[in-house]
């Protein structure tokens, strides 16, 4: 069943999320002088707290952006539906530059008379702080800060795509699976994080890490031969195995099992090729390298 509001409690509605919300709620009259700020609009700076008259619209908005807001406000005032979202380009009176998502919607009285608009203003910075934070997060490994499977899959994918030379590794930390059995998940969650620390010293910077597994990294390098990719993954299962010293008396060194492969014509088949190497390092005592094309190195 449907909730209706009598005119107080929408007032208050309206005035509690005017309150409380980051966006900016203006109101204006017909001719675009405004009338009502929420106080977000002290909080960006566009306007002094203690202003004893507001501004007209078009006062906040750049020169470059001001016919394209009057036009919104034209069409506000000419229909009841809202407009699209435009730009706006406001400055502080100390001179900093704002960028703000606009859209407005007409105000009708009782005899459905349009008497101004009710506008919102949205600060794009925020809302690109916000997509930025959320593309992290969607592509972050969270325990070790290197992008993950996903974004992993998609750099590939736009190598391949772009025909592009380069070699892909795949790194397994060896019985990671027994070793977290037997001493727990916190353990094993800092062996991970200590690995990943591993590759960023050791990697260059235009290599792409990942974590594409539970105990899985990925290593993309592009414009890599496939000699120079196998010296630099030599040198992470080589440091791996100098540094690595043993979660107890009479456990293994900790050790890593690599596959190395060009990138291939199709993301399938690279990855294929890379697991496979990865596969017979394992099978041929771990803590070693093995080549997609059969080479095998210790």
């Amino acid at each position: 069943m449907g909730i209706e509001f009598t005119a107080r409690e929408s007032a208050a509605l309206y005035e509690l999320l005017a309150q409380s919300t980051t966006d900016i709620i203006l109101k204006t009259d017909r001719e675009g002088f405004i009338r009502y700020a929420s106080p977000a609009i002290e909080r960006t700076g566009l306007v002094m707290p203690d202003l004893l008259i507001w501004p007209h619209l078009l006062d906040l908005a750049d020169p470059a952006c001001a016919p394209s807001i009057a036009a919104a406000h034209n069409a506000a005032i000419d229909g009841w539906q809202a407009t699209d979202w435009t730009e706006l380009c406001a400055r502080t009176p100390e001179g900093e530059e704002r960028s703000f998502a606009v859209r407005m919607c007409g105000l009708a009285d009782d005899s459905e008379r349009i008497y101004g608009t009710l506008t919102v203003m949205r600060c794009v910075e925020e809302m690109r702080t916000l997509e930025e934070r959320l593309f992290a997060a969607e592509m972050t490994d969270p325990l070790t800060g290197l992008t993950n499977a996903r974004a992993f899959n998609a750099m590939l994918q736009h190598l391949v795509a772009d025909h592009a030379e380069g070699c892909l590794a795949i790194l397994d930390i060896d019985h990671f699976k027994a070793i977290t059995l037997r001493h727990g998940q916190s353990v094993g969650d800092r062996l991970l994080v200590a690995f990943a620390d591993l590759l960023r010293k050791l990697m260059r910077t235009e290599d792409i890490l990942s974590r594409i597994g539970s105990e899985s990294f990925g290593i993309l390098m592009p414009e890599t031969g496939l000699g120079q990719a196998e010296e630099l993954i030599r040198d992470v299962i080589d440091a791996l195995a100098q540094i690595g010293q043993p979660i107890a008396p009479g456990e293994p060194l900790l050790t890593a099992s690599a596959g190395l492969a060009r990138i291939d014509h199709t993301i399938d088949t690279t990855i294929k090729s890379a697991e496979l190497a990865v596969f017979f390092a394992r099978s041929r005592g771990r803590n070693c390298l093995e080549l997609a094309d059969g080479k095998w190195r210790a």
